[in-house]
Order: structure tokens, then C-alpha cells, then sequence
């Protein structure tokens, strides 16, 4: 089959510049690729795209053709000379590589993008093909509404925060709106700001860096939206460090907005003004956690505070502070473009819209999917996922990140809803899902959830503090088979008073995975001599 390219024109590739693909060695095909163009006399251009999400077949190159854009991958060095031995510049789907057109990918085509709709398609920082594709639709429509009728929207959406709470956002929104920042002080002050919490730090999470890598107009748009919302003039996006990608690429976005006047003073001409600035964090996970970022963000050691006050009440530098994850102020453009019912048609009960889960771990098609809340876990993981890498059976799955439960095998039939997973003991936090085959060994990962909490708690609150070395100690005995009822006893208590003393989340939810392994899995607890050591 052969998809024909248009003549006498530079044969656009399109090969991907996101941190993934990069770590696949994308920088080096692209040069090679060109270098070979070069040799054999063929005129191309290569545009560096976001990714798709596919992360199973980084480096994905696409050729665009008549028919659309053909896909091949993985591709590396040594598959170079037979891509350009069997055409592949004039749309010959052949080559073994060859994964058809990439829109009829089974892994994307079934998929439900509305947040992820722009990446993979277009040059990340491209205010042309971003504008082609909807671009700042949301903007222009809510430089034309009130503040009240913005939040109005976004609270008719049914939008909850995707960073893990599930706090509803306009709820949020509005108390930001109504605050006064002055009123504890009887002075008259106007100062708010938006605080994008971009320090995504659970395993197996991505969609916040896909988002900044691959489409960050689209965050920009949201939190330009937010702040004409609650009329604030200022915004921060708190990254975490080891996104250097994500970096180069939010600086280059946020110039060249400010500079078309998408940002800045009067924005569009109207008047109105949103500045926005990166910072870096310092690789603390605890400064996930709003209050600890905000800490940060201050220049002071990353601390949780003791709420009340609300960040909406009392927030950055003491003022009201809109907090949101990447992924909630990523939606808010197509809210606004395309109105809050559109959004809520997604879904289903509470939790509305879609949710970018994300598959890694022990997974043999790791990647992102978007689809409307209630999608199963195991059609995520058998449709999607395709079994295990190592092509062993599976035995536990952790969805949420690293302070969330272990499910076995019977709740993997769970609706991917905030209500089902909170039913079923779980939770859906940032839509992380990391895969085990039947070689872990779940005593271990449950001292891991203990170890974890030991090396990032900030150490305000003794429970958290002291609680997780002691379960590290707890588990250490239990492993060796010293005492094991009474500390299986000590170690049912210890959980159940870091889940009712901590401060936060942190040391509250770092029991979940260890009473989940308990409960599940009480065979890797119980016999320690007959754990599984990983043979067939």
C-alpha cells in the first residue's frame, strides 16, 4: 500500500522531542535521518512534535502523506536504510515498522482525547498550529464574560482537581473570587494569584509533562482563564526539577505568548493583564502538597502548613491562591471553547470529563490514555496494556502513585471513578497505574511505601516523621520472622495512627499501600520462606 506525498515539496517528518522519545535516542535518529535525506538527494522537513503517548513505540516517526500521517516505530539507527530502501518518503506501508496511519492505531484510535486533542499533531511551541486547532478559543471567549460567569462554567463542567483530592475546581475557584485579601487587615488589597502545582512526583505519572512538552499553550491558556477569573494578575508554574525538557519548552512558550499578546499587559487588546513565570522546585515530593509548595515557592524550606486557612483564603505571600494540578487548568480551555456541559457529557456519576491514565511498570504497551471516567481497570490493562514486559502473569497493580493502595486481581473489574476507587478502599489520584507480575514480592513493596514516607516526609508532624521509620523497623522483623503476630499487631496500629495524626497527606495516606498488601496479599507476610524468589 502506498499513500502518495505531494511533489516538488519538502516531505514533512515529524519525530518527537519529548523527554521519552529523547531517552530513545529521538535527537540521534533525527540527525541521522537528515544526514541520510542528504545522501540519497530527498528534500524533507523534519518538525519536532510531541509525543502521541505511545510510549511503546519511541521513537515514533511520522510521515505526513495525502492520506494522513503514516507512523513507523520504534525506529532506530540501524532501521534507517531500509525506511528509506522501501519509500517510506512517498507513503509505502510496507516496512515492517510500519504501523498504518497513525489516527487508525488501535491504542489512540479508541481514545477519547479532549485534553490531549493537540499532542503528538503540532510543533509544542507553534502559535500557528496551535491557534489552527482551536487555539485560545477559550481565551477569546472568556476575555468577552464576567469573572462570575467564567466560574459559573467551569463549575457546571463537574471538573475535580486531577492531581489527586478531587477537590471540585470551580468550588475552589469561587472562594478565590470572594475573597478579600484585605479584610483580615481592613486594608484594600487585590493581590491574588494562580499556582500551577507541576511537580508531578508519582510513580508511574507523565500526563503533567506530556502536557507541558507536547501542548503548552494549552496550560497557559488555563491559567490565563483562572486568573480572569478571580482576577488575578499573576501566575507561577512550580516544575520540578528533573523536567528540564519541560523547562526549555514552557520559557519558550511563555515568551513567544507574551510577545503575540496572548500574555502580559492587555492581553488581546482587552485591557486585562496575566503574567506568567516558571519556577524550579528543589526534588522534594512533599512539596506536591499545596502547602508545602506554596513554602517553597516563598523561598523557604518546603513545610506543610496547618489548614485552615485554605490556600483560597490565605495562600502565596498570604493572599488568596488559586492551587491547581497541570491537567485541571489544562482543561479549562476546552470548557471554555466548547462550554462546561460539553465537559460533563464525559463521565459518569460525580466524576466527570476524562482522565489521562497512565500505564507503566511491568506493562508491554506503556503509555497515556484519555478516555471518560468508568472505563474498567482491566480493559486499561488487558486492551491497552496488553499484559505484562516480561510476559509473566500479573499479580498486583498500584493505581494513584506511591501513598495508594495495591489492588489484586478481583478489583481490577473497578470503574475508574473517584466514588468506586474510594468504595473499593482505593483511590484514583493522579491516574498512575504501575503493574507487578507474579514475582514481586508485596512484603517488600509494602516496606517501600514505608521507606518512601522516611526519605521525603518534611518532618513537622511526629506520626509521619517518626511513624514510617518505625513501620520500616516494623516490617524489617516481620520479613525475618521474628515476633510476627505481635508485630503484624504493631505494625495494624502504627498505620492506624499515622492515618489519624499526620498533618497530611503524606504520612495519612503512606499506611494505604501497607494495609493493602496485609490484606490482599497475606501470604508474602505470613511465609516468608515460601515468598516467590522471582523462578517459574
Amino acid at each position: 500500500m502506498t499513500s502518495s506525498v505531494t511533489k516538488n515539496t519538502a516531505t514533512k517528518i515529524f519525530i518527537p522531542r519529548d523527554t521519552t522519545a529523547l531517552a530513545m535516542g529521538a535527537d540521534r535518529l533525527a540527525r541521522e535521518i537528515a544526514a541520510e535525506a542528504a545522501k540519497r538527494g530527498a528534500t524533507i522537513e523534519i518538525i519536532r512534535n510531541g509525543s502521541r503517548g505511545l510510549f511503546w513505540l519511541e521513537p515514533l516517526l511520522e510521515v505526513e502523506t495525502t492520506a494522513g500521517r503514516i507512523a513507523y516505530g520504534p525506529v532506530e539507527s540501524h532501521d534507517i536504510d531500509s525506511l528509506f530502501d522501501q519509500a517510506f518518503l512517498s507513503g509505502e506501508t510496507s516496512h515492517p515498522l510500519c504501523q498504518g496511519l497513525t489516527e487508525d492505531i488501535p491504542y489512540l484510535k479508541k481514545q477519547q482525547r479532549l485534553t490531549f486533542a493537540r499532542a503528538g499533531i503540532t510543533d509544542p511551541v507553534s502559535l500557528e498550529d496551535y491557534q489552527q486547532l482551536d487555539g485560545f478559543n477559550g481565551l477569546k471567549k472568556a476575555l468577552l464574560m464576567d469573572r462570575q460567569s467564567i466560574v459559573d462554567e467551569v463549575k457546571a463542567s463537574g471538573l475535580r482537581g486531577r492531581g489527586g483530592a478531587a477537590f471540585p475546581t470551580g468550588i475552589k475557584w469561587q472562594t478565590v473570587l470572594d475573597a478579600n485579601p484585605g479584610k483580615a487587615r481592613n486594608e484594600k488589597l487585590d493581590q491574588k494569584y494562580i499556582v500551577c502545582n507541576a511537580d508531578e512526583g508519582d510513580s508511574g505519572t507523565f500526563a503533567d509533562r506530556m502536557v507541558m512538552e507536547a501542548d503548552p499553550y494549552m496550560l497557559i491558556e488555563g491559567m490565563t482563564i483562572a486568573g480572569l477569573a478571580v482576577g488575578a494578575d499573576q501566575g507561577y508554574i512550580y516544575l520540578r526539577s528533573e523536567y528540564p525538557v519541560a523547562h526549555q519548552i514552557l520559557n519558550e512558550a511563555i515568551a513567544r505568548a507574551e510577545s503575540a499578546g496572548f500574555l502580559g499587559t492587555n492581553i488581546l487588546g482587552s485591557g486585562k493583564t496575566f503574567n506568567l513565570e516558571v519556577r524550579l522546585g528543589a526534588k522534594a515530593y512533599i512539596c506536591g502538597e499545596e502547602t508545602s509548595l506554596l513554602e517553597s515557592l516563598e523561598g523557604k524550606r518546603g513545610m506543610v502548613r496547618a489548614k485552615p486557612p485554605l490556600p483560597a483564603i490565605v495562600g502565596l505571600f498570604g493572599q488568596p491562591t488559586i492551587v491547581n494540578n497541570v491537567l485541571s487548568l489544562a482543561a479549562i480551555p476546552y470548557i471554555l471553547s466548547n462550554g462546561g456541559q460539553a465537559y460533563a457529557d464525559f463521565g459518569m456519576g460525580r466524576s466527570l470529563g476524562t482522565l489521562p491514565f497512565q500505564l507503566a511498570g511491568n506493562i508491554k504497551r506503556g503509555g497515556l490514555i484519555e478516555l471518560a471516567f468508568g472505563v474498567t481497570l482491566r480493559e486499561l490493562l488487558d486492551e491497552y496494556g496488553g499484559g505484562t514486559f516480561s510476559g509473566r502473569q500479573m499479580r498486583a497493580v498500584q493505581v494513584g502513585g506511591p501513598l495508594c493502595a495495591y489492588l489484586p486481581e478481583s478489583q481490577w473489574d473497578t470503574p475508574m471513578d473517584y466514588e468506586a476507587f474510594q468504595a473499593a478502599g482505593a483511590a484514583l489520584g493522579h491516574g498512575g497505574i504501575v503493574v507487578f507480575d507474579d514475582t514481586v514480592d508485596m512484603s517488600q513493596q509494602a516496606r517501600f511505601s514505608m521507606e518512601f514516607c522516611v526519605a521525603e516526609s518534611c518532618g513537622k508532624c511526629t506520626p509521619c516523621r517518626i511513624g514510617s521509620t518505625r513501620g520500616v523497623e516494623v516490617i524489617d522483623r516481620i520479613r525475618n520472622d521474628e515476633n510476627r503476630a505481635a508485630n503484624m499487631e504493631l505494625l495494624s496500629d502504627l498505620c492506624e495512627t499515622m492515618i489519624d495524626g499526620s498533618l497530611c497527606a503524606m504520612g495519612g495516606m503512606t499506611p494505604f499501600p501497607v494495609q493493602s498488601a496485609v490484606k490482599h496479599f497475606p501470604e508474602d507476610f505470613n511465609q516468608p520462606a515460601l515468598r516467590n524468589n522471582g523462578e517459574a
